[in-house]
């Protein structure tokens, strides 16, 4: 599978995903929250009671006290629509800018999807490509020592050689079980993003050595840079933030205003006090109620000046990050403007290894050369070979964190990307 096959389970089963998706689903209600407190509101209550009182009368000679056993009940229906009620409006204006926080944290939980499941797949290749490096090079000592072996006991190579030969062996032997490790340790990343212990190797598309380059368009810098500013996920929520800091703000100052109510009430009460024994009142009321705060001990203001310090706090944060996806981005922009032009050179350069190679063996059967330029020519062309894997990987991993930070990364990017990589499909 490629690593679009990857990304499409990873939809279905990468943790970090899905509690990402939960995550926006909640914040969406932060929407509706804030906009009910704009809306009316209905209530009922109902009470019930079994009364015991004693009465006395003051002042009264006639009866001095009164013993009533009676049943109470009470019953209201009371609708409220706010009128004015500033505090509840930056409510609602911050569950808005909250719900649209949800949205571009997912946006940008979506776009990392993309990165991690290229980031897993290019390094379980490239440990692979390190393993079939390392057994090359072994291979080639292998050859080399024995080699040297036979010359010694026909008398015309010496024991040196074959202690070099030996130790170039061993260094690639550890290269090997390092590189094993760290493929392990890659499929298993990989395989926690489609809910596996691990992804076996044998599975994973190689990549095509003859794939044609994903180009970088447009190709202005500036383009992109104006690009990230006004779709990159990560400053699209923090620009969210600075804006629930600032209706926060508004909540609290609003702490110091009136609020106007209008509201209706449908009440039936029976002897529901001992004014109203033994009587019924049906009463239904409609009017407006005002309430004007006056002094809070000075919490609204010290709650506002704490809330004006986190609205600082979100902006400067806003800055940083503004600052840190330009710098990325750069980094991004400029690995693949150079990765072509780098590709080309390692392919050179890996010929020429392999000329070099050839070239010192026979040198060393002329007498020119000696056994430790073979073996330093092997090594040569080993870390030759390394670097134009990890250049390949390089640059594909760049142009997906370039749209990453632009902030217009998704499956298609990923589909182009795929089609490098050489799979049953293809």
């Amino acid at each position: 599978m490629g690593p679009f096959q990857v990304y499409e389970q990873a939809l279905r089963r990468d943790p970090v995903y899905l509690a990402a998706f939960e995550q926006r689903q909640a914040g969406q209600e932060y929407r509706a929250i804030g906009r009910a407190g704009l809306l009316p509101s209905l209530s009922y209550n109902y009470n019930k009671g079994r009364n015991d009182s004693q009465v006395r009368y003051l002042g009264d000679s006639r009866r001095q006290q009164e013993d009533r056993t009676y049943s109470s009940m009470g019953s209201s229906f009371t609708l409220q629509q706010p009128l004015f009620d500033y505090q509840a409006y930056a409510a609602y204006r911050k569950g808005v800018a909250q719900a649209l926080y949800a949205d571009e944290s997912f946006r940008d939980q979506s776009q990392q999807l993309l990165v991690r499941v290229m980031t897993s797949y290019t390094q379980a290749l490239f440990a692979q490509d390190q393993i079939a490096i390392s057994v090359a090079s072994k291979q080639a000592y292998r050859q080399q020592f024995q080699q040297n072996r036979r010359l010694f006991a026909a008398g015309e190579g010496t024991r040196t050689d074959i202690l070099e030969a030996q130790a170039r062996f061993e260094l690639a032997d550890a290269e090997e079980i390092q590189a094993r490790n760290d493929q392990d340790a890659a499929l298993r990343e990989l395989g926690a993003l489609i809910g596996e212990p691990a992804v076996r190797a044998e599975d994973l598309a190689p990549l095509d050595s003859a794939f044609a380059l994903p180009q970088v368009e447009p190709q202005g810098y500036e383009a992109w840079q104006a690009r990230a500013l006004a779709e990159n996920p990560q400053l699209a929520s923090s620009r969210q933030a600075v804006e629930v800091a600032r209706q926060e703000v508004e909540r609290n100052r609003a702490g110091h205003l009136p609020k106007v109510t209008a509201y209706a009430s449908s009440r039936r009460q029976q002897s529901d006090s001992g004014n109203t024994y033994n009587q019924r009142y049906d009463t239904n009321t409609v009017g407006i109620e005002v309430s004007l705060p006056l002094f809070a001990g000075g919490g609204v203001s010290a709650s506002t000046r704490q809330a004006s310090r986190h609205m600082q706090q979100a902006e400067y944060e806003l800055d940083g990050a503004t600052r840190s996806t330009l710098i990325e981005l750069r980094r991004q922009y400029n690995a693949c403007q150079s990765g072509a032009s780098r590709l080309r050179a390692y392919e050179r350069a890996r010929v020429a290894a392999e000329a070099l190679v050839l070239s010192t063996r026979k040198s060393v059967q002329g007498g020119e050369r000696v056994n430790l330029d073979v073996l330093n020519a092997e090594q040569q062309l080993a870390s030759t070979r390394r670097d134009l894997a990890q250049a390949r990987y390089d640059y594909l991993l760049a142009w997906i964190k370039l749209h990453y930070q632009a902030g217009v990364l998704s499956d298609v990017q990923l589909a182009r990307v795929d089609e490098a990589f050489v799979s049953a499909d293809h």
